[in-house]
């Protein structure tokens, strides 16, 4: 309701005051029968020359009246539908803008269609909530106030006979209505559900073809199926009795207010006419019939309660919190003295602001030092322990180790897509939670071993990784990452339209334009997490030139499997179970003969191997499959 008013709330004030007149005019026409049955016809009954300008009169005001009924009524429908897609359009702006804001966790822990979800089903029942049960609802509830009122006027002892029945309504109709608000909750989660699994399997159906997992995956999606078809059947079972069972209710009404109340005009009894018991027998109509498209609505809210509290769970999600203060700025430095410009220069400084005014500016070098970090992405679940990394400016620190052993966590720390439990990162001294998330980010350049390209040209991915880069630099990037071949033979070159995330372009494409796009931003620091793991040696060897030319006083972070790619690195670290177990250069390593010489010299498996059958010589086969 906050969204309606906040959107138009000029429009729905006005709707509101044509759901009033329309109510007014619908209730006054049954006040209307009762004026011309007892003042009009029975007077004319007995008249042996009837004269019908009264008669004609009354029926044309009586025709006026439900034409401006009509009209309201038209035009709160038509005033709904605009106040509904404008309130969906602030919501959906609301939610994406809002999603940008949450933590990378989020969508660690939730799938891609049931957020996807949120957008299309979750919000599609508020429109319909909006545009007919709202409106409906207001309408139908002022009626049945007017409508009683006037019975009660009209005979409290037939309007006494109503409130019963009304109450016997309200019970059914709050033990079928509530069973249904119960599973179409259910439905919603369970749609939401499904869509992630439908969402999920285009994406892997290469892996489910290559594993003949077919069977499976329709198993999957059938219990998925069965049990939305099963929340859904539940639902609108409910649903679908409580019209039927309340219209029922509504006849034997009608049938005991028209036999006790010709019994009381008959005899005259409680001043009540044959007017008022035709007035009142329309009334209960237009008592009935509402409390009857208010349980029918039901159904409807119930879905878009559903619909709404997904909807806010996601908008009400903690957003990621960033009490940085340090920010990165473009700037120059002459003498020393280091100045804040507009302009983009190639330099950049660390802007700090102080308590007393003053502002100083520190230039950014890339010397990162991770200081005794542990971190656990669960609470009591430990992945890292007491990891120290020192990297000096314009140095390559590569990663190296097992899945699993944590290098890619260490870089998620790096930018603060998590944060840490205790130790420190400083970035040029400062402490990283001191700085603006943004400005973090925009200091490091990453390069995924998950390619993602979005849908638009090629020039504009990789403008991506800096939106006032110009063609020029857009292109001096590409052929920085070997990229500007293969791309100037695509049907229109860079400005080749990309769709599904590369689709049309192989694995080692899409990986050069993600690698061009890091170039482009021209980061003072880089992240490379399996950068060149889809690429063939041959394409390999050209990227790494350019990659070179890149990192070039950069302080860089590698991540690879390709130990090849990375033997020109100042430091390596061999990481295993969250613990730096090696550090040192290429050379150095190999000299110790320790788990980087294996896993350089491919021994790492054998030696594995060899230790678990020297620890266990009995029952041969059985171990080496265990180990």
């Amino acid at each position: 309701m906050k969204y309606i008013a906040g959107h138009a709330k000029g429009i729905f004030i006005l709707s509101i005051i044509c759901v009033l007149i329309s109510t007014a005019a619908n209730v006054s026409g049954s006040m209307f029968i009762q004026v011309l049955v007892d003042e009009y016809i029975e007077p004319l009954l007995l008249e042996d020359n009837p004269v019908f300008t009264g008669l004609i009169k009354v029926l044309i005001t009586m025709g006026s009246v439900y034409l401006i009924g009509v009209i309201c009524t038209l035009i709160y429908n038509q005033l709904m539908v605009n106040v509904s897609q404008g309130c969906l359009k602030s919501i959906r702006d609301d939610m994406f803008n809002h999603m940008q804001s949450l933590p990378i966790k989020y969508f660690d822990t939730n799938t891609h269609g049931d957020i996807m979800s949120h957008y299309t089903n979750d919000t599609d029942t508020l429109r319909q909530f909006i545009s007919q049960a709202l409106p409906q609802l207001f309408s139908c509830t002022v009626t049945v106030l007017a409508s009683f009122a006037i019975m009660l006027y009209y005979s409290p002892i037939l309007s006494l006979l109503v409130v019963v029945i009304t109450v016997c309504l309200i019970i059914i109709t709050r033990f079928i209505a509530g069973k249904s608000t119960m599973y179409f909750t259910r439905q919603q989660t369970a749609l939401g559900d499904i869509n992630g699994y439908i969402e999920e399997m285009p994406g892997g159906q290469k892996v489910v073809k290559v594993f003949c997992h077919e069977p499976q995956a329709k198993a999957g999606f059938v219990k998925k199926n069965d049990q939305l078809y099963n929340e859904a059947r539940k639902a609108n079972k409910y649903a679908n009795i409580l019209m039927p069972t309340l219209s029922q209710i509504g006849n034997i009404q009608y049938v005991l207010l028209a036999v006790l109340g010709g019994f009381l005009a008959i005899n005259n009894i409680g001043g009540i006419t044959a007017g008022i018991v035709v007035a009142f027998l329309t009334l209960s109509k237009s008592f009935s019939m509402p409390i009857q498209q208010i349980s029918q609505q039901l159904s409807m809210v119930a879905m878009a309660l559903a619909g709404a509290k997904r909807i806010f769970k996601l908008i009400d999600e903690e957003p990621e919190t960033d009490e940085g203060y340090v920010t990165l700025v473009n700037a120059t430095e002459e003498n020393g003295v280091i100045k804040e410009t507009d302009k983009r220069t190639g330099v950049y400084a660390w802007k700090h602001p102080h308590h007393d005014g003053t502002t100083t500016y520190t230039k950014l070098t890339g010397d990162i030092r991770l200081n005794h970090v542990d971190f656990g992405y669960e609470e009591g679940k430990t992945v890292l322990h007491d990891v120290s990394v020192y990297a000096e400016p314009g140095q390559k620190i590569a990663f190296v180790g097992s899945t699993g052993a944590g290098k890619t966590t260490i870089t998620n720390l790096i930018n603060r897509f998590y944060d840490i439990a205790d130790g420190k990162i400083r970035y040029d001294g400062i402490n990283i939670n001191k700085i603006k998330k943004a400005d973090l980010r925009r200091s490091l350049g990453i390069v995924l071993q998950d390619t993602y390209l979005f849908t638009g040209t090629v020039m504009d991915n990789i403008r991506y990784g800096r939106l006032d880069a110009t063609d020029e630099e857009c292109i001096a990037a590409a052929k920085l990452a070997n990229a500007d071949d293969f791309i100037r033979r695509l049907p229109d070159g860079y400005q080749t339209m990309l769709t599904g995330a590369g689709a049309g372009l192989s694995q080692g494409q899409r990986q050069l334009l993600a690698i061009a796009r890091a170039a482009v931003a021209d980061p003072p620091a880089m992240i490379l997490d399996e950068a060149t793991s889809s690429i063939d040696t041959r394409t390999e060897k050209l990227v790494q030139s350019g990659m070179d030319k890149l990192m070039k006083g950069r302080t860089t972070f590698v991540i690879a499997h390709r130990l090849s790619t990375i033997q020109n690195s100042d430091v390596i670290m061999v990481l295993d179970h969250g613990r730096i177990i090696e550090r040192g250069d290429h050379d150095s390593l190999i000299k110790k003969h320790g788990t980087y010489y294996r896993l350089y010299t491919g021994a790492f498996e054998l030696y594995r191997y060899k230790k678990c059958i020297g620890k266990y010589p009995v029952h041969f086969y059985f171990l080496k499959f265990n180990c």
